[in-house]
């Protein structure tokens, strides 16, 4: 398995269980979506609170030029911690939520 493919699997395998962890079952469904190329990979929540009606990206990544670019996570506690202790290195995720300016104080990849 290419260094890649292991970053998918463990990029799925983490969402997965975080989506797990945020169904609430009979009102809000937390859903894994990934694109049809497996470089693009989203959380969704969609369902009900009460009468309003939930549907919202909580999480998308992106893997571009061999590192994983984080676009958003509204993950309670984040999902970056969770991908270094399963092997992927800080230098190879890329938190583009961030301005470049302050990506190069995280510890993580600039670009």
């Amino acid at each position: 398995m290419d260094r890649i493919d292991k970053y998918r699997d463990i990029l799925y395998k983490s969402l997965s269980e975080q989506a797990l962890l945020m169904n609430k079952p009979d009102r809000i469904t937390s859903t894994v979506i990934v694109s049809e190329d497996r470089n693009h990979f989203m959380v969704i929540n969609e369902g009900w609170e009460g009468k309003r009606r939930i549907h919202s990206l909580v999480f998308h990544a992106e893997i571009r030029s061999g590192k994983l670019w984080i676009h958003h996570d509204g993950i309670d506690r984040g999902i970056t911690e969770d991908l270094v202790a399963a092997s992927i290195p800080k230098d190879r995720i890329v938190l583009a939520f961030h301005s470049p300016e302050i990506r190069s104080q995280t510890g993580y990849a600039v670009v």
